[in-house]
């Protein structure tokens, strides 16, 4: 993403109601999100987008009904929820930067024993000795079958249980469930065939297929590979309709449109679109906190708690109980840009390297990129993404002193070096919350505010579990 980050807002403090009087709908919301899921399948940004541009072209061509077009707009903006979670089971089989691998693995036709082959062999292990390429192509092949059938039934699981508790029905969760089922049977997890397979599945990946192999701008190369896996991977009958549709030359430069997320917002069936509400964005950004944190095995829970206890540092702060349950939404969100870095980096064992801690550093820029995008979020997008400035100024990602850190940010701030310090990671064991204490109280008027610090520790001590706070 090259997105500049804009200057600080001004003081959010005042800011009793940040997203103002403007009405947002659920549309608005998650098609900005999916910028976060292109990071993390290392796909460019927009892909969710143009592919779903593309797949409801398909389903207006198929004689769709609108509630079925309903069903099947979210399903391909949230076909990727699931993505995160088998990056840390990717990077541990391939050794190789997890993004990387389901970028390339994207251009594989999976009936090619051939081009399966040149996957593996280009893919695995870079940058190892050949001993340990060579080990881990044998485990590859030995194990293969089961393995694929694990990672696609961890993505495809993890997304519908998202979509669902983002409030969607059950025909989008099953959608997403069964992406990655082929026509000829040969599909993950469940090797589902023919009309087994939900309509809007079939479609989906066809959308997604079409926009990997276009985006160059060459229409006719995705047309090619789309037709070439008629029968195989595509129902027939689907990959007429995107034939139909390939001729009109103005879907194409629509794809490559700057205006291209608001054409998108506008395909969703109107009679069924609803209010971003304060109860949908809590799910939202709740729901992507856990996108997140499924990304790596050592940041299970983080984004939750982050959120739960920001929420209760800034209710001992005396803000309104509205203002405090949009800071939760920060604490949820504040670690969104980690869906852009690689897991090589995220779960490394030893020290970074300093190239490799400027990378990490840029996930506080994604996130306030991303989110600013959104705007619900965009008030917030300066609050979670700043939650790793320090008071002193030798924070990151603008250097920002204490006059220039919001009271919101500093209880994120708080809530994030707890629970990162009281988490394994793969450098470290867990600390004791008195081991963290102590670290934290080193901090004091440094990196962290004294006044959210002392709260914390009272609520700590007093409130939370060993387990993290309850829900409110």
């Amino acid at each position: 993403m090259h997105i500049p980050l804009k200057p600080e807002r001004p003081h959010p403090l005042t800011e009793r109601n940040p997203a103002g009087d403007q009405t947002f709908s659920y549309s608005d919301v998650i098609a900005s999100f999916t910028y976060a899921l292109d990071l993390t399948e290392g796909q460019p940004q927009g892909h969710c987008l143009r592919s779903c541009r593309i797949g409801m072209a398909i389903g207006e061509s198929l004689g769709m009904d609108r509630k079925s077009l309903w069903n099947l707009y979210y399903s391909i903006l949230l076909k990727d929820a699931g993505c995160s979670s088998n990056a840390a089971r990717l990077f541990e089989l391939y050794g190789t930067d997890d993004r990387t691998t389901k970028k390339n693995f994207k251009t594989v036709d999976t009936d090619s024993v051939v081009q399966v082959a040149k996957f593996v062999f280009s893919n695995t292990a870079l940058g190892h000795p050949l001993r340990e390429k060579i080990r881990r192509i044998l485990h590859l092949a030995m194990n293969g079958e089961d393995l694929a059938t694990e990672m696609f039934m961890a993505r495809c699981e993890r997304g519908a249980h998202i979509a669902l508790e983002m409030g969607f029905n059950e025909e989008v969760a099953q959608a997403i469930r069964c992406l990655d089922e082929h026509w000829n049977g040969k599909g993950r997890p469940r090797g589902m065939r023919k009309e087994e397979i939900p309509l809007a599945s079939r479609i989906a990946l066809l959308s997604q297929v079409a926009d990997v192999f276009s985006f160059d701008g060459t229409a006719a190369r995705a047309i090619y590979e789309v037709k070439k896996r008629r029968g195989t991977w595509f129902d027939p009958q689907v990959v007429d309709a995107f034939e139909a549709i390939s001729t009109d030359q103005s879907l194409w430069k629509e794809l490559s449109s700057t205006d291209l997320e608001n054409r998108v917002q506008k395909l969703e069936p109107e009679e069924y679109s609803f209010p971003a509400d304060a109860d949908r964005l809590d799910a939202v950004a709740r729901a992507f906190g856990k996108i997140i944190d499924a990304k790596s095995p050592y940041t299970y829970g983080h984004s939750q708690r982050v959120g739960d206890y920001t929420l209760a540092i800034a209710r001992e702060l005396g803000f309104p109980e509205d203002h405090c349950v949009w800071i939760r939404r920060g604490g949820f969100l504040h670690d969104l840009g980690k869906l852009g870095v690689s897991n090589t980096i995220l779960d490394k064992p030893g020290r970074l390297s300093g190239e490799e801690y400027e990378l990490v550093k840029k996930h506080a820029q994604f996130t306030e990129e991303i989110l600013v995008r959104i705007g619900v979020f965009e008030t917030l997008s300066f609050i979670a993404g700043a939650h790793h400035e320090r008071l002193d100024g030798k924070g990151y990602p603008r250097g920002l002193d204490a006059s220039r850190i919001p009271l919101e940010t500093r209880a994120i701030s708080v809530a994030d070096i707890f629970d990162a310090l009281t988490e394994n990671r793969p450098y470290r064991k867990a600390m004791t919350d008195d081991q963290a204490f102590a670290i934290m109280n080193d901090m004091r008027d440094q990196a962290l505010d004294s006044r959210c610090l002392d709260i914390f520790m009272d609520l700590r001590r007093s409130t939370f579990t060993p387990h993290g706070p309850p829900d409110p």
